[in-house]
């Protein structure tokens, strides 16, 4: 199965091109960054209860370097490793700028990009940045099919209840033919371990899946799901990713990869804490021994 790592990108980390090269080096198969374009000061849970006890969101979040910038270095710094955004908060980037975004670092990259998407779970971040947050999800999906559009077509046009344009000139196309794979980022533990819609995404313009924190047993009976979906939608199940973003700090290393890749995971991705540049090569070499040997 393959391995990668995701991990937060900030001024006080690592920098991306260095983590990037030292885990194609050590044999990651992939280098995942997430993203929050800007975070709120102060947000509440869903139940209005603070996140953390005083009230203010955590520093880390709050300083996360940008998404593609951060992976276009990544990408200079290596030639093997493939390059996963995880994930981009679609709509809260315009659709035809995300579209040539996408295809030019693709491009440029040779075809190494992992298009991992979600709409968001901070609905103060989705108010500040423009999305009505109960709408999200319907935007992601119009926003995804008007990305089809631009990068397959030479003259692309849209009309959508959220996105429309005229005919235009989207370049360049991704190297990687239809496009980058498209993995649902959602139906995790984040949300509580409600899977359908994300799966229903999946099944209808997704590529592949890419819960976070999942056990087995969660992710064997998405899989399962997932599997009739596909069937329903005329898909063919076993060309779907099944990535599952899982925090690092799991002590079982190999035992623990036995175990996803039988509940139908084609990649594991590790999720540890930012690694702070003093330490990050010792941090990615002890993940290393215990996951990838």
């Amino acid at each position: 199965m393959k391995i990668g790592i995701l991990n937060f990108v900030a001024e006080t980390t690592v920098e991306p091109g260095p983590l990037a090269r030292k885990c194609e080096a050590l044999g990651f198969e992939s280098l995942f960054l997430a993203e929050h374009p800007v975070v709120p000061t102060h947000y509440t849970r869903a139940d209005g209860s603070r996140r953390v006890p005083d009230g203010k969101s955590p520093e880390v979040l709050c300083r996360i370097s940008d998404l593609f910038v951060s992976l276009s270095f990544a990408a200079a710094a290596t030639s093997r490793l493939k390059l996963g955004t995880g994930i981009c908060l679609v709509p809260e980037r315009p659709p035809l700028l995300l579209a040539k975004e996408v295809a030019t670092l693709d491009l440029y990259s040779k075809g190494r990009l992992i298009f991992g998407i979600g709409a968001g779970w901070l609905a103060e971040e989705s108010a500040v940045m423009g999305v009505d947050f109960r709408r999200r999800w319907p935007m992601t999906r119009e926003c995804v099919r008007a990305m089809k559009e631009l990068w397959t077509k030479e003259e692309a046009s849209f009309e959508g209840r959220f996105v429309k344009f005229p005919p235009v000139y989207c370049f360049p196309k991704p190297m990687q033919k239809p496009h980058p794979p498209i993995l649902i980022g959602a139906g995790g533990m984040q949300g509580g371990f409600r899977p359908e819609r994300a799966l229903k995404d999946t099944a209808t313009i997704g590529d592949g899946w890419a819960p976070l924190g999942l056990n087995p047993d969660q992710l064997a009976q998405g899989v399962s799901i997932l599997k009739k979906l596909c069937e329903q939608a005329g898909r063919d199940f076993t060309t779907m990713d099944i990535t599952l973003f899982s925090p690092a700090g799991l002590k079982e290393g190999r035992h623990t990869v036995e175990q996803y890749r039988q509940a139908g995971a084609t990649r594991l991705v590790l999720f540890p804490p930012p690694f702070a540049p003093d330490v990050a090569e010792r941090e990615l070499e002890s993940l290393a021994k215990a996951y990838l040997r």
